[in-house]
């Protein structure tokens, strides 16, 4: 009986500041029990390169990995089960970087939300477009695509903010898999998938906020005893006295005992809310039930900071194995493939002609934004067609997708860049494409319709 393959999920690790609580129970805890699936190749990596965007500190970005490495591992990561490693051990991941840029569209790029933001935030204070904007910023989609394409991930766990990230990744790996494979039949990449993180859970900070370093109100994951004591004292509370009922909905601390204890334990502590427990007593609780869970992690963790030596021989191992595995075989492959050849073995090809690739095919693509809305939008190559409006559902917006192809254009019109189908408005064209362009893309779809 054939075995089938394991789903590959890669997951990157950010290197900056200390692990919180928050981190814990919102990232560490779940992707660690999902390491666990058998039917699951999981990648975790420290995400060091991606750190020096944002830190030009070396000693900050040398501990901050040292810290977050520690704490993966004392919260149960498995180094001998998973491929745990540092991006900066796996000098394919550049590499391949740079092959990736190469065929990666500037104009793509420039619609990146990161660099679309600070662009926008240098328009509002009066500052030169590009002011304070580092090439490593602007081309910080393509190190991730580099992350991804590497190891052809299946799935990658994101938020929504991470969600355009990922289509980039799909965007270049499909361009070159055209450009470079299709000519001799290969696929080089996989095309991921976003793994939306719809249910990330999110603990309240000191102050009732969401807990975050921004906001200063965070309860470090492997605070010593009793500072771990003394913060939780510290959270916010309202003034309602010992005996007087209290509210669970809107209460930081009910919340974070909630994210530990278990379904028994929860609901003895809303009835005790509802008794009127003293908010001290309920203070105790929470701190014994957090400590109960992190005590041991704890001893870990200041086990492994301890041996430095020991966590940097896990990383450069994980990344040998990785590499000999997956990363050099692929760069190898993609080398041959681009002409970067050992010149004495294609000698006598000196002088032949590559036939000229087919053409890759408009493309609609269709996706949900954070509004809860449904859009598609046309594309070709690296060029954006047509951008829809916002639809209720996903069925709308996939039949106007139909209907558009079936009659390949005929019934579209564009008017001041709105574009009509049927006499009614349903998307825009960008300022960088024209009607024809439109139209022609359309047409492109019978055409390869009447030719199947």
């Amino acid at each position: 009986m054939t075995q089938r393959p394991r789903t590959r999920v890669l997951t990157g690790i950010t290197t900056s500041g200390t692990p919180h609580l928050g981190n814990y129970v919102g990232a560490i805890r779940p992707a660690i029990a999902a390491s666990h699936a058998a039917d699951v190749e999981s990648f975790y990596f420290l995400a060091d390169y991606h750190a020096l965007i944002k830190v030009q500190e070396p000693a900050r970005v040398q501990r901050s990995t040292l810290e977050i490495a520690a704490a993966w591992l004392a919260c149960g990561l498995e180094p001998d089960k998973v491929w745990f490693y540092r991006q900066s051990d796996v000098p394919e991941i550049p590499e391949l970087t740079w092959l990736l840029t190469c065929v990666a569209g500037k104009g793509l790029l420039n619609r990146a939300h990161a660099y679309k933001a600070s662009v926008d935030r240098n328009r509002v204070e009066q500052q030169d477009d590009d002011n304070g904007i580092t090439a490593g910023l602007f081309m910080y989609p393509v190190l991730m695509a580099a992350d991804i394409l590497l190891f052809n991930a299946h799935k990658v766990p994101v938020g929504r903010d991470q969600v355009q990230h990922i289509e980039m990744a799909r965007d270049f790996g499909q361009r070159f898999n055209h450009l470079y494979g299709e000519p001799a039949g290969k696929t080089f990449f996989t095309l991921p998938e976003a793994a939306i993180e719809e249910h990330v859970a999110t603990l309240p900070g000191l102050d009732g906020r969401k807990m975050s370093k921004s906001y200063d109100n965070t309860i470090p994951l492997f605070a010593p005893r009793e500072q771990l004591k003394k913060l939780i004292f510290a959270i916010k509370t309202d003034s309602r006295a010992p005996g007087e009922a209290k509210d669970t909905q809107d209460s930081a601390l009910f919340q974070l005992y909630q994210a530990f204890a278990s379904p028994e334990e929860v609901a003895a502590m809303r009835q005790a809310f509802a008794d009127g427990i003293a908010w001290g007593d309920a203070k105790e609780r929470l701190f014994q039930r957090i400590d109960a869970e992190v005590a041991p992690l704890r001893e870990r963790y200041e086990t492994l900071m301890a041996n430095p030596a020991h966590i940097e021989a896990l990383l450069r191992d994980g990344a040998k194995r990785l590499r000999s595995t997956y990363a050099t075989p692929l760069l190898q492959q993609l080398r041959e493939a681009v002409g970067l050849r050992d010149l004495s073995t294609h000698a006598g090809a000196a002088h032949t002609t590559r036939s000229t690739p087919k053409r890759a095919q408009p493309t609609f693509k269709q996706y949900r934004e954070s509004d809860g809305r449904f859009y598609f939008k046309l594309v070709d190559g690296d060029r954006l067609l047509l951008q829809s409006d916002g639809f209720d559902s996903a069925r709308d917006a996939g039949q106007l997708v139909a209907r558009a192809k079936q009659d390949a254009g005929a019934s579209v019109r564009v008017a001041d860049g709105v574009v009509q189908l049927g006499g009614a408005a349903f998307g825009r064209l960008p300022p960088d494409a024209s009607a024809d362009d439109l139209l022609a893309a359309l047409a492109a779809f019978a055409a390869e319709d009447a030719g199947a």
